[in-house]
């Protein structure tokens, strides 16, 4: 039995990385005979949700095929060890003409993905399961929309790479239907560049918050209000989202000022950081940049930009946070 886990909080990405590792297993066969899905309806048990659905899936011999596959969907219902037992007990038991692809994705009552139970993780890692990460953030997650490119069936030139990166922001998971749109369009091995790209890219997608507050770290307001706007527009958030990253993202840098510390690794110990200490070593520079003067500023910026946008004042909250995003980047200048 050949089996993959696929993890990720993006149901498109996460749709599509599945798309492929079922279509791999199929190969040239009927997928209508070897292919059973089991998702989230299918757990239910009463009061309870159960594996049970799956596990007889994956124990079910083929019929009219050599081999079946077996796709277990939602996976991050089951968070707790005891839940997980039947499945740690069927990947120390495969039934050979099985091939399983298990995914760790949100189910639709859930508000976040959990983690992994350690019991199947153990469980995994000794059944030498393919693992993939079908939405990386950050670093990855350039590299994912970098491969996808790369490998499209047009070939875009470098500005043309460039403007699809910086149209589609966050949102990878749209590269897929671009890319075959500027296939039926232009064909097999089409030479793009911006102009023959633009067209098909849509509005400006979300941006992840980080390159919202580089940009006014950085003191760039015209750049600080494009993330602004994508986020707001493309990514349809709240203002009340906004000025929440916001918050958390100056309170980290006021935890720091004259706290005393020295390096990154203890700014990141006195916020009880584990991990990567990059994210304390953005907020130690910051409180540096501005000092307690302006840090004193900006936290009164933030105060009266929550009360307005919490009914305080008239002013649309889109000006609001406009206003506050270009005073925080000049602030940092």
């Amino acid at each position: 039995m050949a089996v993959v886990l696929i993890k990720g909080d993006d149901a498109t990405l996460v749709s599509q990385a599945l798309r492929k590792v079922v279509g791999e297993f199929v190969a040239n066969g009927d997928r209508s005979l070897m292919v059973e899905e089991v998702d989230e309806a299918h757990y239910n048990a009463g009061d309870e949700t159960e594996l049970t659905p799956l596990i007889n899936a994956a124990h079910t011999p083929p019929f009219l095929t050599e081999r079946r596959v077996v796709v277990g969907r939602h996976l991050a219902l089951f968070t707790k060890a005891a839940q997980v037992t039947p499945l740690v007990e069927l990947l120390g038991n495969p039934l050979p003409t099985t091939d399983l692809v298990l995914v760790w994705e949100r189910a639709s009552t859930s508000n976040r993905l959990g983690a992994i139970p350690k019991k199947l993780k153990e469980a995994l890692a000794a059944a030498g399961v393919e693992q993939i990460d079908a939405a990386p953030s950050g670093k990855g997650r350039k590299g994912l929309l970098d491969e996808r490119l790369a490998t499209a069936s047009v070939q875009l030139d470098r500005e043309a790479k460039r403007l699809i990166a910086d149209q589609l922001g966050d949102e990878v998971g749209r590269a897929e239907s671009v890319l075959a749109a500027l296939h039926s369009a232009y064909g097999d091995n089409a030479r793009l560049g911006p102009a023959e790209v633009e067209p098909f890219l849509g509005p400006a997608s979300d941006v992840p918050p980080w390159e919202l507050t580089d940009a006014i770290d950085g003191g760039d307001i015209v750049v600080a209000l494009d993330k602004l706007h994508r986020m707001t527009n493309g990514g349809s958030r709240h203002a009340l989202q906004v000025l929440a990253t916001l918050h958390n993202h100056y309170q980290r840098a006021l935890a720091l000022d004259g706290a005393g510390v020295a390096d990154e690794r203890a700014a990141a110990a006195h916020l009880g950081m584990k991990g990567s200490t990059f994210p304390a070593r953005k907020a130690l520079t910051l409180t540096r940049r501005l000092g307690s003067t302006r840090m004193a500023t900006v936290i009164r910026l933030l105060a009266q930009a929550d009360l307005d946008v919490r009914g305080a004042s008239a002013v649309p909250d889109g000006t609001t946070l406009e206003v506050l995003v270009a005073r925080l980047a000049r602030i940092s200048r």
